[in-house]
């Protein structure tokens, strides 16, 4: 009795993995995801340009001591993480609506945390002063809490 390896296998049902990998990833709605991660970096470098501006009009700085208070230790990581969990959240949030034209699974999930992290490289690019987030680990660490938080009843499937 011969036994089928794993080679035998694929040539047998003419499967390559690999291609497999990539329909899948052609498969997902990008330009949705791009659109909502975009929206919510938008919405944060709004409100990093109105802090930016209210720094500005500030005479006697009480912005400038508030923002100190929240950007010296310990609250220093806080803000960025808060931020971050606050943009994958609302990322799925906008997404959601969208859910019976495309299914919001995991791997949905994974490339929205990519196009969220491709945004915030983008806003990296661009001369807004980082109050509330940028490009780091906290932010990725958040955006990953705050993608899978809000997208919890969707991981299964």
């Amino acid at each position: 009795m011969h036994f089928l390896g794993y080679r035998d296998f694929l040539k047998l049902t003419k499967c390559n993995p690999m291609n497999n990998l990539i329909k899948r990833l052609k498969q997902l709605p990008w330009r949705w995801l791009l659109q909502n991660a975009a929206i919510a970096t938008l919405l944060v470098i709004a409100i990093e340009l109105l802090l930016d501006f209210a720094l500005g009009l500030d005479s006697s700085g009480t912005v400038e001591r508030v923002l100190q208070i929240l950007y010296n230790p310990p609250f220093g990581f806080v803000v960025p993480i808060l931020t971050a969990i606050g943009m994958g959240a609302f990322s799925v949030y906008l997404f959601e609506p969208e859910k019976q034209q495309y299914l919001l699974n995991s791997s949905t999930l994974w490339a929205l945390v990519f196009c969220l992290l491709l945004c915030l490289w983008i806003k990296s690019l661009l001369p807004v002063l980082p109050f509330l987030t940028s490009l780091s680990r906290y932010a990725f660490m958040g955006i990953l809490i705050g993608v899978f938080w809000k997208g919890r009843p969707y991981w299964r499937y």
